[in-house]
């Protein structure tokens, strides 16, 4: 195989099987971006041979290795997202990726929320989280669990942490704390509690749980090494004094863990085996290490880090998402031109869809950027053969057949999807009034123009050959009514030969016509000023949604379930409003446009 050598960007690659005289075969395609340059290199490997490997990806085969050495006796993973917002595609890749490990493995699969800072979290963000992880197929083992259910648990090991000299309650401020804590090239200084006796620390820490100290007055600090060469081992803050009510334990507890040391507690207390989690966690690995050996865990859960998700100019961040909801940009978590999940879901988005983008992405340790584009080409691939083909005229003008007999409706065929025969056919109305799209007629069109202008003969869709023969305009100049001329001979399926047309266009007959209100949704961020501005703020697309009233479409619309995923020709896929649209009312939302400009070998 001859490579051309770049520095890649975004690989892709795709295998295909296939057999020779009962030999199997698999064809392998990797397609890597640079610039605007799309390369593709392709190699076929004989699978047959005895010596061939299987690929793994660098968190299997660590788990391999802990197997084998036997370090555990099966695979426990988890996801613990905090309920503090929605979850978005980067969470996707982290749910998908332990439930998919766990799967693999013939292991257990956890669902657990990391609920330890009240102050954020709510009910409402506890039920989304469910019904996402539920949307993307992913099922957990038994019950759901929160970090909250082990409170008691957390203050006993604490107990035991201070017992073995390891943790002292500090009277210090949070900015004296800093002050302490040193730089990155500058090692830290003791507290002046850190030597307090165990007898002494005991009594306080009891007394902090018993809330006789304000917020802030005390805190609970692991005794490691001042002098690390790693901050997050300074002596970290692992509980503090807060009086705030819990949406689960309520008013409990005035103390709560710190999240560097409740979540390596959790994944031990239920024996979570490796605890897979993004790469910002590295640095804290060490404290993850540090807390579960000196609580004396038998089979401490092991940490493992891999790259994080990042889509090239598409807001991922949860902290940016909630300041565009709450400052009323995006009209909510599930606006659809979030990557929210909630927000994917109600654009049209499917599971499959979104678990094909992350296998794609595949797993690294190296953090990259992928293109949006790549979403949109896998749930093109989901539903150009799965979902039927209906036709809607999104911005209307009339077509008159001048020579069709006035009040004759006749019923036409047509195939739900030309290349799945599965899918059946329906039954179209047509008559002679009808709606084409505006852009289908021109007076003066340019040269190489297909479609409708006069003069000139075109297909309807399904139905026969019509010349323009004539138009109507407003008092502005606009294009009102288009009238045409048919040919009964022509008719689809006739098996006329008589004559050959350019163009072909779609249509919808109007008396039967369903009204609809169609929004077209494009990129949140304006993509050629960049993500951010000088100043640091997102740079907006005006353009991100607009919204077309009195669209026309087929009658069928009438009868479609509000779940349907469907593709408009020439306009895109669709599907209705989970929110807006109602009967009488029909709202629907472009999931993704017919166009592509993601580049896949073929």
């Amino acid at each position: 195989m001859h490579l051309k050598i770049y520095k890649y960007l975004n690989p892709v690659i795709f295998v295909t099987g296939f057999l020779v005289e009962n030999k199997a075969f698999l064809r392998y395609n990797l397609t890597m971006k640079y610039s605007s340059e799309v390369v593709v290199m392709s190699e076929v490997i004989d699978v047959n041979e005895k010596e061939k490997k299987e690929s793994r990806n660098f968190i299997e085969m660590e788990i391999d290795k802990d197997l084998a050495e036997g370090k555990y006796d099966s695979v426990i993973t988890r996801f613990p997202p905090e309920p503090n917002g929605y979850l978005h595609i980067g969470h996707a890749k982290a749910v998908l990726l332990n439930y998919g490990l766990a799967k693999q493995y013939g292991g257990q699969f956890n669902m657990r929320f990391d609920d330890t800072n009240p102050t954020k979290e709510k009910i409402e963000f506890v039920d989304s989280i469910i019904e996402d992880i539920k949307w993307l197929g992913v099922k957990w083992e038994g019950d759901i669990r929160y970090a909250s259910d082990y409170f008691d648990k957390m203050y006993e090991a604490a107990v035991t942490l201070i017992k073995k000299g390891k943790a002292y309650v500090c009277d210090l401020t949070a900015d004296e704390i800093r002050e302490y804590r040193g730089t990155l090239t500058e090692p830290g200084k003791n507290s002046p509690y850190r030597d307090r006796s165990v007898e002494e620390n005991l009594q306080l820490f009891e007394d902090m749980k018993n809330g006789k100290y304000a917020d802030g007055e005390k805190v609970l600090r692991a005794k490691i090494d001042m002098s690390s060469s790693n901050i997050n081992m300074r002596d970290p803050i692992i509980y503090r004094v807060a009086h705030m009510t819990h949406h689960r334990t309520g008013d409990k507890w005035c103390i709560y863990p710190m999240y560097d040391f409740a979540h390596p507690l959790e994944d031990a207390f239920e024996g979570v085996t490796h605890s897979i989690c993004t790469l910002e966690f590295e640095d804290h690995r060490p404290l993850y290490d540090w807390v579960v050996n000196e609580v004396g865990f038998e089979k401490p859960p092991r940490q493992i880090e891999f790259a994080k998700l990042y889509l090239e100019n598409v807001v991922t961040g949860k902290r940016y998402i909630k300041k565009l909801v709450e400052d009323g940009i995006a009209y909510g978590w599930d606006d659809p031109r979030l990557v929210s999940l909630s927000g994917l879901r109600r654009r049209g988005y499917t599971p499959e869809s979104i678990q094909k983008f992350i296998e794609l992405c595949g797993v690294s340790k190296s953090n990259s950027v992928s293109d949006i584009a790549m979403l949109e080409f896998c749930i093109r691939d989901d539903l150009k053969l799965s979902r039927p083909r209906y036709m809607g005229i999104l911005d209307p003008i009339k077509l008159v057949i001048d020579n069709y007999e006035d009040g004759k409706v006749e019923i036409l065929e047509a195939d739900n999807n030309l290349e799945n025969e599965e899918l059946g056919k329906r039954e179209l109305k047509f008559g002679k009034e009808l709606y084409i799209e505006r852009d289908d007629f021109m007076i003066e069109p340019p040269s190489k123009y297909k479609r409708l202008y006069p003069g000139n003969e075109v297909r309807l869709m399904n139905a026969y050959f019509v010349k323009c023969v004539s138009y109507e305009t407003d008092e502005n100049g606009n294009v009102t009514v288009v009238h045409c001329t048919y040919d009964p001979e022509t008719k689809s399926g006739s098996g006329f030969t008589g004559r050959k047309v350019k163009g072909t266009i779609h249509w919808v007959h109007a008396d039967s016509a369903v009204d609809a209100t169609v929004r077209l949704f494009e990129e949140l961020i304006d993509t050629e000023k960049g993500m951010f501005d000088e100043e640091g703020n997102l740079n907006l697309n005006p353009n991100s949604v607009v919204e077309i009233k009195n669209c026309k479409l087929e009658e069928k619309f009438a009868e479609l379930s509000k779940d349907e995923k469907f593709q408009l020709v020439r306009n895109g896929f669709f599907c209705f409003d989970s929110k807006d649209s109602k009967e009488g009312d029909i709202v629907l939302n472009r999931i993704v446009s017919l166009k592509s400009s993601f580049k896949l070998p073929k």
